[in-house]
């Protein structure tokens, strides 16, 4: 373990050789639990820049972490805020947390649904991460939702509602929200250590008793293989363990976006939708297996009967008036069909079945469109996206439209056409169709 502080006497300032934590970490040396607390600490106060910052990911993501390590940065991104506390003999507080995927709107509708399932859900989510959509930006394409709740108002919510969906603030792990923006635009993403603390930084912060994870395996996976993924379902489960909550893992397929939608509002739209039991099949086969996950009995027809009362909508309309959306506002939104200025159809000039649409060129095409993120300061348009997207294994003839694209000028619907057809494969025979979920970690 290596000493990486000069700590004067007390009272007096001190001073970080920063550089020579970047060194140690670049030749593969493993920090003590001090160093890497001071570190996150000294990055939350603003006393090492982000380029430097950013060169110390780019170590860890080339050299990994020790588990000890893991959990050192973890714990200390965790305690750079408030942690929320909720009453013992309450309700079980649980949460799901996703890696990341193209057209994953899952929280959005499960967070009610747990809700009205008997838990307690203080869901704390990120924004875009590389070609990922992130939830809070899902969220904030309703008008009038606010996403910024402090520590006591969320575990007021709670309290009151049963759920609140917020983001990280000044109180609840600023070290990630700091670092989570900088990875994304740093080629820093694909850590199974830097995710791991990450995520789990937060879920702790929630006072969390449960947690489901999903994590993505495949072509627009930070996980591109199940090896890999499983390999971060079994850190963040066994840390999520030691910590004192009990968690599980769904492994699941990211080769073609979840549902037929991508894109902030699109996807809000959708989740609605499964709400009202009208959602694509493969969303609401997600919802409901991470639901059973959190079920004592993991039985999906408790979850299936629940969904289908009704009450989980009537929550989500409950938790959007609670942090300020404008309800009417928000049904005129879901009632117009479309919202961006250029709308164009992607036809086929074939026929056949589809294979799939490449989840990650269509990321990559939303985040072209002005969906994502390409700097850390970008704006992020919230209705554009892809729609009415083809499933796997459907049938298609020419002339059949398998996508409509929603797009800010006719340069950008050109460029997502283009690309469409570049991520469509199809077969002239019938295709079988993977299960979406892979396995289970636990």
């Amino acid at each position: 373990m290596l000493a990486a502080f000069c700590r004067p006497d007390k009272g007096s300032t001190w001073r970080m050789n920063f550089i020579s934590i970047i060194e140690q970490k670049r030749e593969g040396a493993e920090l003590s639990s001090d160093a890497i607390a001071d570190l996150v600490s000294a990055y939350t106060s603003g006393d090492i820049p982000d380029y430097q910052m950013s060169s110390f990911l780019m170590a860890v993501c080339c050299r990994g972490m020790t588990a000890a390590e893991t959990r050192a940065l973890t714990l200390a991104m965790r305690d750079s805020g408030s942690v929320l506390e909720f009453p013992e003999a309450e309700l079980p507080v649980v949460d799901k947390h996703s890696t990341g995927g193209v057209g994953d709107k899952v929280s959005i509708a499960l967070a009610p649904l747990l809700a009205c399932l008997g838990f307690r859900v203080p869901m704390i989510s990120g924004r875009g991460l590389g070609i990922t959509g992130g939830t809070l930006d899902k969220l904030e394409s309703i008008p009038g939702f606010h996403t910024d709740l402090d520590a006591a108002r969320i575990q007021a919510q709670v309290g009151e509602l049963g759920v609140a969906m917020g983001g990280q603030t000044a109180e609840i792990a600023p070290a990630d929200k700091s670092l989570y923006a900088l990875r994304d635009v740093t080629g820093t993403v694909p850590s199974i250590p830097l995710i791991t603390a990450s995520i789990l930084s937060k879920k702790l912060a929630e006072g969390l008793d449960a947690l489901v994870m999903d994590v993505k395996v495949g072509a627009a996976a930070f996980m591109p293989d199940v090896e890999q993924a499983r390999t971060l379902a079994r850190s963040i489960v066994d840390l999520a363990g030691e910590c004192g909550v009990c968690a599980s893992a769904l492994l699941t397929r990211m080769d073609t976006p979840l549902g037929r939608a991508a894109g902030n509002w699109l996807e809000v739209k959708e989740a609605v939708a499964c709400l009202d039991c009208r959602g694509p099949a493969d969303l609401e086969e997600l919802v409901v297996a991470c639901a059973a996950r959190l079920v004592e009995t993991d039985t999906t027809q408790l979850v299936e009967a629940e969904l289908a009362s009704g009450r989980p909508r009537e929550k989500l309309d409950a938790l959007l008036a609670a942090q300020g959306a404008d309800l009417e506002a928000f049904r005129t939104k879901l009632a117009t069909d479309t919202h961006a200025p250029v709308i164009r159809e992607f036809v086929t000039k074939e026929e056949g079945f589809v294979v799939r649409f490449d989840a990650r060129v269509i990321g990559e095409i939303v985040r072209d469109l002005g969906g994502g993120r390409l700097t850390k300061d970008s704006v992020v348009a919230h209705e554009v996206g892809i729609d009415q997207l083809a499933k796997p294994g459907e049938a298609f003839g020419r002339q059949a439209t398998l996508a409509r694209v929603h797009a800010m000028t006719e340069t950008g619907a050109d460029m997502a056409l283009r690309r469409l057809d570049e991520a469509l494969e199809f077969s002239h025979e019938p295709v079988n169709v993977p299960p979406l979920i892979m396995e289970v970690v636990e």
